[in-house]
């Protein structure tokens, strides 16, 4: 039996890896990379590729994109999404743009073996012993974004189903900052407009730090008439909301690094405050930190949020420990 040709296009090194892992060892293949949608499409116009597994969130063409021009262009070629956006409505759109299945991030091997058998990609019989080689280096910040990427996708399903939206995820942005470079950032995210931040404090396995989670005071009325919160103030409902997201995502990350956060209560750092506030307001708090920043949107509406995880500068080197394994 013939080799089958299969592309991996995923923007984060660590998640081909896994991807690599996952895939039946005994399974003959022909395996290419792509970095994005853009590589993916120009090697699959070249012929050849059987199988694409394809992720969604990507920075120069998304999978949403990738799947509309193989169909606009008719090129023949199988597709699973292996996604971290679990919302079922991105199931559902993956699957009506021609995707034959549907992949959590990060992929199961027993789950991806039965799905490649059930599409007749192998058969039934085909061993699952070993673990295919997957060499490739995978540095530190690709990995904490990859493992953010896994626990934001979580978040944003829960949050999907709470509101009754469509969440647009972005690519976490992962960065050491110093304290005016994270005023930068912060004045980026605000844009001129008053602010009301929450943040929620945490701490497990010696890794520590803050989640900060930053509205824009000119949406949250919006957001409030989407939480059917007349019954109670906004700044409760931001409480509530806060608490929701950072806990979901604080939880997908310790699923996967294999600890368990204990998460102190929401406190609203400033209400109605500009950023410079804000900033002099925690100045001592925030004097270097591993950053990471996700800006969520709700589509069909004009309302966005920025979640920003802010671990101490001791826990990097505890986090690297933990992540190893997977940069291994």
């Amino acid at each position: 039996m013939s080799a089958v040709s299969l592309l991996i296009c995923d923007d984060s090194s660590l998640a081909r890896k896994q991807l690599l892992r996952s895939l039946p060892a005994a399974w003959q293949l022909d395996i290419h990379q792509a970095a994005g949608g853009v590589e993916a499409l120009e090697r699959i116009r070249k012929g050849g590729v059987d199988l694409l597994l394809l992720d969604l969130t990507m920075p120069d063409m998304d999978g949403y994109q990738v799947l509309a021009q193989l169909r606009d262009e008719g090129l023949d070629c199988k597709v699973i999404v292996v996604s971290a956006d679990i919302q079922e409505e991105a199931v559902r759109r993956v699957l009506e743009l021609g995707a034959l299945a549907f992949i959590r991030k990060p992929a199961d091997p027993v789950h991806l073996r039965q799905t490649l058998a059930s599409l007749g990609m192998i058969g039934t019989e085909l061993p699952m012993l070993g673990q295919r080689d997957a060499s490739d280096m995978v540095g530190f910040r690709d990995a904490v974004r990859e493992v953010v990427n896994v626990a934001m996708g979580r978040a944003a399903a829960l949050l999907a189903r709470v509101l009754g939206v469509f969440v647009q995820l972005p690519i976490p942005n992962v960065n050491m900052l110093e304290v005016g470079e994270l005023h930068m950032a912060l004045a980026d995210a605000a844009q001129g407009d008053k602010l009301t931040a929450v943040c929620q404090g945490y701490i497990g396995g010696g890794i520590a730090g803050e989640a900060l989670l930053i509205f824009h005071d000119s949406e949250v009325a919006d957001m409030a008439r989407l939480m059917r919160a007349d019954d109670y103030r906004e700044l409760e409902m931001l409480l509530d909301l806060s608490s929701l997201l950072i806990s979901a995502c604080l939880s997908g990350i310790a699923d996967q690094i294999d600890v368990v956060f204990s998460q102190g209560h929401p406190q609203v750092l400033g209400q109605h405050a500009s950023i410079e506030e804000l900033i002099r307001l925690n100045r001592e708090r925030w004097k270097s930190t591993l950053a990471v920043e996700i800006s969520y949107s709700l589509e069909g509406h004009d309302i966005h949020f920025d979640l920003l995880l802010l671990f101490t500068e001791d826990s990097v080197e505890l986090l690297s420990r933990k992540l190893a394994y997977l940069m291994d």
